[in-house]
């Protein structure tokens, strides 16, 4: 081999290098979240902002080189001063982006210029973000009939709670707010057994059940009644309304107890449908067999998908993330 194609080999190989070691170049900023779940959806959206002069590299916070987890842990990089152009927090509003400043972690949650929220409860309300629970359910089943609206199910769930999460919202705004807990406002939203069948009917006593609290709780803060439909006003212009409070409950309590079981019972029907296909098309027992096989081998586990669910990052939500992760970036570089 000659000196000159030695030569530009090797200069080929370091320039294969440097392309692939191009982050160097750029600024690195550190994104502390709350937990392992916490750093696939954040990368998800932080992509999506990054620059030819500034990527993220999402992690937990650490602290005396032991790994931290929660909101508190990623929050105290701010409460240390540590958080800044080359590091900030992203983490779940929880109630406090709802709160608008009435405790000092929503001051910190909403007013600090380094610190990024959800605007939802949790990133587990985005998982279940609606208008993508159709895709979930044909990467789990691998089975693209569409037996169940979604949408219409959370709208309906939605808006039989709405009421009831304006209670919450005022309560927890006050000094009263271990009168009525947010635990308290779980179980009275609880909806059972989950069927696809008679969903309809599980929504209408619901409704029921909320009716009855209502009446409870004006029976004893009448004086509620005087800003509540203010209340519902300043809820509206932080993105809430009686059509997507789902998004805005706590988020476990949505993913576990609304959501997977409803998916499991919709991706049960749509296995079974598949199953039936497969034996109804199958030539002999052979095939059949192996077919059925082949299928369950293929069939994902609901609450891993939901997981791994990107659909929400068509949400106005996301779109109000990028925003400020946007304006956080052009500053950062000089624009």
């Amino acid at each position: 081999m000659g000196k000159r194609l030695r030569d530009n080999l090797s200069s080929g190989y370091f320039e294969a290098a440097d392309r692939l070691t191009s982050k160097d170049a750029r600024r690195r900023v550190v994104a502390y979240v709350e937990s392992y779940d916490d750093v696939f959806f954040w990368r998800s959206i932080l992509s999506g902002v990054e620059t030819d002069k500034l990527f993220f590299e999402v992690m937990l916070p650490s602290r005396e080189k032991k790994l931290e987890r929660g909101k508190k842990a990623a929050l105290m990089a701010v409460l240390a001063d540590k958080v800044g152009k080359n590091m900030i927090a992203c983490v779940d509003a929880d109630y406090d982006y709802l709160e608008q400043g009435a405790t000092e972690t929503s001051r910190i949650v909403i007013g600090n210029p380094y610190v990024f929220h959800t605007y939802a409860y949790a990133i587990e309300n985005l998982q279940c973000y609606a208008p993508s629970l159709h895709e979930v359910c044909v990467a789990v089943t691998l089975n693209d009939h569409s037996i169940f609206n979604f949408d219409e199910y959370l709208r309906q769930y939605s808006q039989a709670i709405f009421p009831l999460f304006v209670w919450s919202i005022w309560f927890y705004r006050t000094p009263n707010y271990r009168e009525y807990t947010i635990n308290d406002f779980l179980k009275d939203i609880e909806m059972g057994n989950f069927s696809v069948k008679n969903a309809a009917n599980q929504i209408n006593l619901l409704r029921h059940k909320v009716n009855k609290k209502l009446s409870l709780l004006q029976h004893r803060h009448p004086e509620a009644l005087q800003n509540r439909q203010q209340l519902i006003d300043n809820l509206a212009s932080l993105g809430v309304t009686p059509d997507n409070t789902y998004l805005f409950i706590q988020g476990h309590h949505l993913f576990d107890k609304v959501v997977v079981p409803m998916m499991g019972k919709v991706c049960e029907k749509l296995v079974n449908e598949r199953q039936n296909e497969i034996a109804r098309e199958s030539v002999h027992g052979m095939q059949r067999r192996n077919e059925l096989s082949c299928y369950a081998s293929r069939i994902e586990d609901i609450e891993s998908m939901l997981r791994k669910n990107t659909g929400f990052l068509n949400s106005d939500i996301i779109q109000q993330i990028k925003t400020d992760l946007r304006n956080f970036v052009n500053q950062t570089c000089g624009r």
